[in-house]
Formats: C-alpha cells, sequence, structure tokens
C-alpha cells in the first residue's frame, strides 16, 4: 500500500506535470513546422521525440518484438489493441517510419494534441455519424494509396479490463479497398501503466508484439468481417501469449 501510495504522490508532483509539460513544448514546435511542413515529416519527428520523452518520464522502456516483420517502405494498416492513453506514444516512440492514426474526432478538441492532429493530416473518425465515419473511411483508403501506412485501434475505445473488445470492421475494410496488407500488433503493459478512469502511473517494462501481414489479395468488401475476427483472433494470441510470458 505505501508502494502504491508514493507511486501516486510521485505522478501527481512530477510525472504528471512532466508529462503536460513535455505535451505543450513539442505541440507548439510542431504548430510552427507546420507552416512549412506540408508533407508532415518534421511533425512526425517531433511527434516521434514527444512519444519518446513521455516513456522516459514514464520509466517504463519498451521491447519490441517481431521489427523484422514490418516493412516501412509499403504502406499496411497496422491495428493494434487499445489499452491506454500511453498506447498512442507507444507506437509513435517505436514504429520506425512515418504514419498517419485514424483516432476519434473528439481528440481533435484536445488542445496541442488536437492542434498536431490536424495540422498533421491525421485522419478523424466520428462514429457517431454513419456519414461521416464512411467519408473518414474514405479518407484513410486516400491516405494509404498516397504511399502512407496507417496506425489505427479498432476497437474504437480503451479497454475498461485490459480484455480485447469487439473490433469494428473499418481498419479491414480500408485495407482491402486500398489492397494493402493489414498487420496484426499487441500492446502488452499498457493497461496497467495507466489504466483507463486512472491518473497515476505504475512504471513497468512494456512490449510491442508485431504480427505476420495478413494479405487482402482477391478480397472484396464483403470479406470484412471474415478480415477483421482474422485480425482479432491473431492479436489476442499474440496478447495472450506474451502476457503471460512477460
Amino acid at each position: 500500500m505505501k508502494s502504491k501510495t508514493g507511486l501516486q504522490i510521485l505522478t501527481y508532483l512530477l510525472l504528471m506535470p512532466l508529462i503536460a509539460a513535455s505535451t505543450v513544448f513539442f505541440g507548439c514546435i510542431s504548430l510552427v513546422c507546420g507552416l512549412w511542413d506540408k508533407s508532415g515529416r518534421q511533425q512526425h519527428a517531433i511527434a516521434r521525440t514527444w512519444a519518446r520523452s513521455l516513456l522516459l518520464i514514464s520509466l517504463s522502456p519498451v521491447t519490441v518484438i517481431g521489427l523484422e516483420r514490418l516493412r516501412p517502405d509499403t504502406p499496411a494498416v497496422y491495428a493494434s489493441n487499445h489499452l491506454s492513453y500511453f498506447d498512442t506514444p507507444v507506437l509513435f516512440a517505436k514504429l520506425p517510419f512515418q504514419f498517419r492514426i485514424v483516432a476519434k474526432q473528439a481528440l481533435w478538441k484536445i488542445p496541442f494534441i488536437g492542434w498536431y492532429l490536424n495540422r498533421s493530416g491525421q485522419v478523424s473518425v466520428d462514429s457517431k455519424d454513419n456519414r461521416s465515419a464512411i467519408a473518414s473511411l474514405g479518407r484513410g483508403v486516400a491516405t494509404l494509396k498516397s504511399g502512407l501506412p496507417l496506425v489505427l485501434f479498432p476497437e474504437g475505445g480503451r479497454a475498461a479490463t485490459g480484455e480485447l473488445q469487439a473490433f469494428l470492421s473499418g481498419c479491414a475494410f480500408m485495407a482491402i479497398k486500398a489492397g494493402v496488407p493489414l498487420v496484426p500488433v499487441a500492446l502488452i503493459g499498457t493497461y496497467e501503466l495507466l489504466p483507463i478512469h486512472t491518473y497515476h502511473l505504475t512504471p513497468r517494462p512494456l512490449l510491442i508484439v508485431i504480427g505476420e501481414p495478413i494479405p487482402t489479395t482477391g478480397l472484396t468488401t464483403r470479406d470484412a468481417n471474415t478480415l477483421t475476427d482474422q485480425l482479432r483472433t491473431a492479436i489476442a494470441a499474440m496478447y495472450h501469449q506474451h502476457q503471460t510470458s512477460s
């Protein structure tokens, strides 16, 4: 109990203020770069540095398993389980290529974070509005066809218990329409680091597990649900295997 209380005090007095300061600092730099950085390359590099700073502040090192399965020069849809607010920084810090994220439109309303998302060409999704959701899928497909990978969380929100929720089929739809692979990604440890509805950190080692890319060649959008089930099965298997061994 004393140890847990000590971590809470450390988080509130030091770690969270440092995280906020880093977000504001790098957010301001990104906004300035956004004035001329039309490709988003510089803004992505800034976001990656911000993400690495958050991992340092959180005292949580990250190990990547399956790095050889990444295809930096080939667009793909990277779909990950969603456990914590730290999932996005972990992926920005460790995926070694420029990408765009697909995220809830509500994030665009958060100062600095939302400004970065807007200026750097990320893809927003409003799941409450069908027309907007369909339009966002179209923007995602266009991003993939332009040569940029997408990173997203098909559960649509953070898991309340750390276990996988139902997957939305949008990631499979975009992969099929763009004719690119769907890559399963499992995050392990971020739920324990910062669970939903908590505001103190519990530092720990984190894992990113990259699965075998799932090809979409020859598939149509009618296969989106089947492909989504295949994706969820792959992520669940990686998550439980490495959560047990970690």
